[in-house]
């Protein structure tokens, strides 16, 4: 019974912030209205959010008859939330304010080496990209990895993921909250995707969305009634493993799978070198094949007919609204229109399929959009098992490149 007036406090502060986030600037009266607290306590509330730096008074409303009142929002840059998309090529790096603006991007070869040297990589570009917008290690709260592959909460490790060498021995999640000096949530880059896409991209209002990225590697993430879906061992969506377009026995699908092994950068730059005895890369394909070159076109027939069932074997076992594509196959128009001519003659109803709006950035917004709702939650939330604050609207979001 003791903890009762701080759990009343903590939820009616809560309900405080949700309004300031949804709709600041804001006046104590609105936040009234939309809370149903009283005066007295918003005030309260108010005061000590503004103490401690988390609120500030922005003007006061106007347009209407009666007393001006004081607006508040929030200080969007009381405290950063760092964002990574890791790859097996590249990694992208973002610092992010309260406000979800991406302020601070950097991006760069992901170190071969794997392991504890990609730990170190992604530290030395997070604070350099601080330091170069001059923000404050103090002010940085909580970072969000995406990487590919399925992080297993219990050991620190990141399973499935071929791509990145050494994740699947160490303790990943321990490494980086030791590099990095803050909390760390390790999340499938997938995943991260279709979050950011279902926020601001193609999947908004849709609670049944389907996201593949296909390029060095092939995976999925899928939302069901609005919900991320992990799985038992947050392994869902590893579309890779699936087992159609190579030999599913085969030893090598045990490590890199069969459906991966079909369509993915190996894939094609493997099969255009059956066809011609040359070894070239990924966008001199799809450049030879704009001028005509019947082997890579024939790569790529070949590419989307494996992608076009991958895609097919989503809509039969989730039944999405809508599928989107990204990754950098997965974004070219070619791929696209090639999928959306083959659906039609492997699955029996119509198939939404779209290419990502967010691009290369899907996965760094996404990371940008749970870490805010993690960091909102811990800050200003509840011990709840759902004690989630929501994300600003869309049209609200400040989400824009940073010249660094």
């Amino acid at each position: 019974m003791t903890d009762l007036p701080r759990i009343s406090r903590q939820f009616s502060q809560r309900s405080v912030m949700e309004a300031i986030v949804q709709g600041g600037p804001i006046s104590r009266a609105s936040i009234a209205k939309l809370t149903g607290l009283s005066k007295q306590t918003i005030s309260e509330i108010m005061r000590g959010l503004e103490q401690e730096g988390w609120v500030q008074e922005t003007g006061r409303t106007s347009g209407h008859v009666g007393r001006t009142a004081v607006t508040y929002e929030l200080v969007h840059d009381a405290a950063y939330i760092i964002a990574v998309d890791l790859g097996g090529t590249k990694v992208r790096v973002a610092l992010t304010d309260l406000a979800c603006q991406i302020f601070a991007e950097a991006a760069t070869p992901t170190d071969p080496r794997g392991g504890q040297f990609v730990v170190d990589q992604i530290a030395a570009l997070v604070f350099d990209a601080a330091a170069k917008q001059r923000v404050a290690r103090k002010k940085i709260r909580l970072a969000v990895i995406g990487a590919p592959g399925a992080p297993d909460p219990a050991t620190g490790r990141i399973l499935l993921a071929p791509n990145i060498a050494g994740f699947a021995m160490m303790n990943v999640l321990d490494a980086f909250e030791k590099a990095l000096g803050v909390a760390v949530m390790i999340e499938n880059d997938v995943n991260l995707a279709v979050l950011g896409e279902n926020w601001l991209g193609r999947g908004q209002g849709i609670d049944n969305l389907a996201y593949i990225a296909l390029g060095t590697g092939v995976g999925s993430g899928l939302m069901l009634g609005g919900h991320l879906v992990r799985g038992a061992a947050h392994a869902a969506g590893e579309i890779g493993f699936m087992p159609i377009g190579a030999d599913a026995f085969a030893e090598e699908s045990l490590r890199t799978g069969a459906f991966e092994r079909a369509v993915a950068t190996h894939a094609m730059t493997d099969r255009y070198h059956a066809l011609t005895g040359r070894q070239v890369s990924v966008p001199a394909i799809f450049e030879n094949a704009a001028r005509g070159d019947k082997d890579a076109l024939a790569v790529l027939d070949e590419t989307a007919r494996h992608l076009a069932q991958g895609v097919a074997a989503i809509a039969a076992i989730a039944n999405p609204e809508k599928i989107i594509l990204g990754g950098s196959i997965g974004l070219r128009p070619e791929m696209l229109s090639r999928v959306k001519a083959l659906l039609p003659l492997c699955f029996p109803y119509p198939v939404t399929v779209e290419a990502s709006e967010l691009g290369a950035r899907a996965a760094l917004i996404g990371a940008a959009a749970i870490g805010l709702g993690q960091l909102h939650n811990t800050l200003f939330g509840v011990d709840a098992p759902d004690g989630r604050i929501s994300l600003p609207p869309a049209q609200a979001a400040a989400l824009k490149e940073a010249a660094i």
